[in-house]
């Protein structure tokens, strides 16, 4: 079984299976909803990302040849924090220490589903968007300009972003905000460094970065 593979059967079996028993009780109902909404969500960007870029879900399986060691470390860490956002709700949930007003979840699933659409989107059109940062020399790495990159340059941190802060809106857990915001902090720290990376090592990344002038957020940075 593939290395990535393996690693996220882990990691989703932990996201799944901890927050209930940080909860104490599989009577859940924010848990079995968000369990819901996450998995129909992914299944419909696996089926559009298939559809439009099947050969990069089958490198995705695996850490490609030139994968910076720390990026390693970086996604060693990135999806245990996610997991930690369900895991801190879970516990909001059986001591009722921040529970927000049930008018936040449809709020959540939209950003939910706006942070899953901006990721299918970006993966659709773009062939060299691994799970690891390295240059592609294997695969003819060029720049991609097209779809969201005209908006922004990483909109697959802005989707992985937008679902993070999704995730305790959904749970409607207030306290699961903080390990939310430390997952998008995560991210702008992983955006920061490999734009820098590519500004130095990708032909025609540095002019790209002149035409769309912002890294995660349009108007902002």
């Amino acid at each position: 079984m593939a290395l990535m593979t393996l690693w996220a059967l882990v990691v989703y079996g932990s996201w799944i299976f901890l927050p209930f028993v940080a909860a104490g009780t599989f009577r859940w109902l924010e848990g079995w909803l968000y369990v819901g909404a996450v998995v129909v969500g992914q299944l419909c960007h696996r089926r559009y990302v298939s559809r439009r870029n099947a050969e990069l879900l089958q490198r995705r399986q695996d850490i490609g040849a030139g994968t910076l060691r720390w990026d390693f470390y970086w996604n060693l860490l990135f999806w245990p924090l996610m997991a930690a956002v369900s895991i801190v709700a879970g516990l909001d949930a059986r001591y009722l220490w921040s529970p927000l007003p049930v008018w936040w979840w449809p709020i959540g699933l939209l950003l939910l589903a706006s942070g899953l659409i901006v990721s299918a989107w970006a993966m659709g059109c773009n062939r060299h968007f691994e799970g690891t940062i390295r240059i592609q020399h294997d695969v003819g790495h060029a720049v991609v300009d097209s779809g969201p990159y005209r908006i922004v340059r990483h909109p697959g941190y802005l989707g992985l972003s937008l679902w993070a802060l999704a995730s305790p809106l959904l749970y409607l857990s207030g306290y699961a905000l903080i390990p939310a915001c430390t997952v998008v902090g995560w991210l702008v720290l992983r955006t920061a460094l490999e734009d820098r990376f590519l500004q130095r090592e990708l032909t025609g990344y540095a002019d790209f970065a002149k035409r769309t002038r912002f890294r995660l957020v349009p108007g902002v940075w």
